[in-house]
């Protein structure tokens, strides 16, 4: 599908572009990808990764501006929306900000990518978004229920399809635990917020896989959950600092205690897959689909997916060999 196409990803300089650009120059050989970021720096160190590529182009801009949206999409088959604000602490303390780029962004690219015709677009969100208690989660929430909306009952009969990838905890991604705790490794002290805290873990070339797989099963309004095992953080500190003590230092304020991708209130609508789950739009009874069900198979009432009831963990020693294999983080 992504072959000899033209694509675009939003905030595409970040962690989550770093690692999708490449694969999917790679995998899918496409006729044109573009970065769209508002970064000049960062578009510009990226840049010098792919100098001689004819396939690969710039594009300065903010999700925040519909016009440069509008500009950048023409003739664009695929995007791939990746641009948040998302560290938690930071929206709780510039809230206005969060939701300008969050949601307004959201719908700014909503109507680019309606206008321009896109062909199908597939929009990021994160574990914070189910059952939220803090401002990023919360406008990753109504994001989600515009980009599924948007699929018919916004503007009536168009051909653009939307649908989303729910995420955990990126291992090694900007402004994460990995590369937080590895920056203080040398430290006598690791701070850590609850030594009952867990968390998902899922890695950037999981995180790209699982949109390819949207792209090619999506029908429009669904997302798409994977499969990924937990951690304690505290099994994260010992395996990056085994010397360092561990200092108690109370949740931030948004943060839980264990993070969740699937409600008990989404088990109504929610299918089981081999590598993921999918979870259906409740409107115009597409959680009842056959098209978009296909060989899934219905969780019971009632089913949650948490990361501290988890059935899949990841072990100190698989931990410990993902950060031999990715030193550069």
């Amino acid at each position: 599908m992504l072959k000899n196409s033209s694509i675009l990803i939003t905030g595409g300089t970040g962690s989550f572009g770093h690692s999708f650009v490449p694969s999917t120059l790679e995998k899918y050989n496409p006729k044109r990808l573009v970065i769209f970021s508002r970064d000049e720096m960062k578009q510009w160190e990226m840049a010098k990764l792919f100098k001689d590529d004819p396939r690969v182009r710039f594009f300065i801009g903010d999700v925040r501006d519909k016009d440069r949206l509008h500009r950048a999409l023409y003739n664009i088959d695929f995007v791939v929306h990746a641009a948040a604000t998302k560290i938690v602490p930071t929206a709780e303390y510039n809230p206005f900000e969060c939701i300008k780029t969050n949601i307004g962004g959201a719908m700014n690219l909503i109507d680019a990518c309606i206008d321009q015709n896109v062909k199908k677009v597939v929009a990021l969100s994160t574990d914070k978004a189910s059952s939220p208690i803090n401002l990023y989660g919360a406008t990753k929430l109504a994001s989600d229920k515009l980009f599924v909306a948007s699929n018919s009952s916004y503007v009536g009969n168009h051909k653009t399809c939307f649908s989303i990838v729910r995420y955990g905890n990126v291992m090694g991604s900007r402004g994460s635990v990995i590369p937080f705790f590895i920056s203080l490794k040398n430290q006598k002290e690791l701070p850590i917020t609850d030594t009952q805290m867990t968390r998902f873990m899922i890695s950037l070339e999981q995180g790209v896989e699982l949109v390819w797989n949207a792209f090619e099963d999506m029908v429009g309004g669904e997302i798409y959950v994977k499969k990924i095992p937990s951690i304690k953080v505290t099994d994260i500190a010992k395996v990056i600092s085994p010397q360092a003590k561990h200092k108690i230092i109370g949740i931030r304020p948004g943060e839980k205690l264990h993070e969740q991708m699937i409600s008990s209130e989404d088990s109504y609508y929610t299918y089981e897959y081999s590598e993921y789950y999918k979870i259906l739009p409740q409107i115009n009874e597409w959680g009842k689909d056959n098209l978009r069900i296909k060989n899934g198979k219905k969780v019971p009432e009632g089913f949650a997916y948490s990361s501290d009831k988890n059935q899949d963990w990841m072990t100190k020693s698989e931990l410990q060999k993902w950060i031999e294999v990715n030193k550069t983080v």
